[in-house]
């Protein structure tokens, strides 16, 4: 394996990471952690701490994190396994051109949450610190700009500023939630307090799911960079069973002890303004930059350009702008929006890999793909709608919806192209 100051730069956004550059399972659990813990999921967490009792809060939480690990953790096995990220998968479910759906969609909700990081530092330190209002935008400026830069670098970025930034911040939350225990009067205290708000389960895990479905379905991106399967789906239900759901528990205790979701502002009602400000930079920077590569790997598969770093620089430009104008004011109806139609996305990608194609991948440069595959398309497109009107658990409805249509479409579709029954050797083709 070459030393990591060998990783070339560009990272390979259009082919498959060869095993020389392959990196182990701490490496790869200190980016995908550094990715999940954000403010925005402990705003989310906020949500739910005031609309439960602490016991159903704690079932919710686990079974939330629990679906959103195991479909991260299955997507991180077929990246270990292929050496592809998503979007690159997407191309043999969806066609050279159909795929270019699956860059759309991710990379606008990447795009988006990079202007709620970018504006959500931006005002808090200005509140924090006791600014002038007038720099606010500067300030979106400065931080959207800077924080694109451990993504330019690439892998290599994201994991050192990781290799400081998770024990820190570990460390900090530790400290934050050991004393609002303490305020609280410790577990008897928590498990008397009463919920304020109504909040039905089904909505809750949802939004538990919400809060990191397209990062889980864009962790790809690191997993590829695995090892192994295994150790792909280790790191990935560390940070996104463990990890998101620290996160989220961290925001509804906040919420139920200091009304605040935010550790952040929880710190600064502890008296701890200092280490605030520390907490506010690690915990948006790691995330910032895993967001801001995701756009740049899914900008490179639809323009088919190996300029990763240019296509970065353009999506920090378009975050900041949509900083600027407001985006960070729609978190919540975002939040419904990624829960709702990337996880069929996941789904369509999940049968390809495992039953059509029994979890082997041609490599893509021997591979003629049409410019669209419909039975991929068509069985998105249903899984989206189940999802949209689902009653309950629109994610894990969208899921097994949109996989069990492209197994059927995708298995139709293959017998009539070639004129007889399908075969378990079909999904090699």
């Amino acid at each position: 394996m070459k030393k990591l100051a060998d990783v070339p730069h560009n990272d390979y956004p259009l082919s498959e990471v060869p095993l020389s550059e392959r990196r182990g399972f701490w490496s790869l659990t200190l980016v995908l952690v550094g990715f999940t813990f954000f403010t925005a999921t402990m705003w989310a967490g906020g949500s739910l701490g005031v609309a439960f009792d602490f016991q159903a809060l704690l079932l919710v939480i686990l079974a939330g994190n629990l679906l959103l690990g195991a479909y991260a953790a299955a997507l991180g096995y077929m990246a270990a396994r292929s050496g592809l990220n998503t979007v690159l998968m997407a191309r043999y479910a969806f066609g050279e051109k159909g795929s270019r759906l699956a860059d759309g969609i991710l990379g606008f909700t990447q795009v988006g949450w990079y202007a709620w990081g970018t504006a959500t530092i931006a005002i808090l330190l200005v509140r924090i610190l006791g600014l002038p209002e007038i720099l606010t935008i500067p300030l979106m400026i400065l931080f959207g700009f800077g924080f694109c830069i451990t993504a330019i670098v690439g892998y290599r970025g994201l994991e050192l500023l990781s290799r400081f930034a998770v024990p820190a911040m570990l460390l900090l939350i530790a400290v934050s939630l050991t004393l609002g225990v303490v305020e609280v009067g410790g577990i008897d205290g928590l498990l008397a307090m009463s919920p304020t708000e109504t909040l039905s389960v089904g909505a809750a895990i949802t939004m538990v799911i919400g809060t990191f479905v397209s990062g889980g379905t864009q962790a790809t991106n690191w997993t590829r960079f695995a090892i192994s399967g295994r150790q792909a789906v280790l790191a990935t239900l560390v940070a996104f069973f463990i990890g998101n759901g620290l996160m989220v528990f961290t925001g509804a205790l906040g919420a139920l002890v200091y009304q605040e979701a935010d550790v952040v502002d929880v710190m600064l009602a502890q008296g701890l303004a200092a280490l605030a400000v520390v907490m506010l930079f690690l915990n948006i920077w790691t995330t910032q930059d895993n967001t801001i590569y995701n756009f740049a790997v899914a900008g490179c598969n639809l323009l088919r350009t190996e300029k990763r770093g240019l296509v970065t620089l353009v999506g920090a430009g378009i975050g900041t702008a949509l900083a600027i104008f407001g985006m960070h004011d729609m978190l919540v109806p975002f939040l419904v929006l990624l829960g709702t139609f990337i996880p069929p996305l996941g789904g369509v990608l999940m049968a390809d890999f495992f039953v059509l194609h029994r979890r082997r991948y041609t490599p893509l440069a021997d591979t003629a793909l049409p410019d669209y595959l419909w039975s991929g398309l068509a069985a998105y497109g249903v899984g989206a709608a189940a999802a949209y009107f689902s009653p309950f658990l629109a994610p894990v409805v969208g899921v097994a919806v949109a996989a069990l249509a492209h197994v059927v479409l995708g298995r139709y579709a293959r017998r009539h192209a070639d004129g007889r029954p399908a075969t378990a050797e079909d999904g090699e083709r």
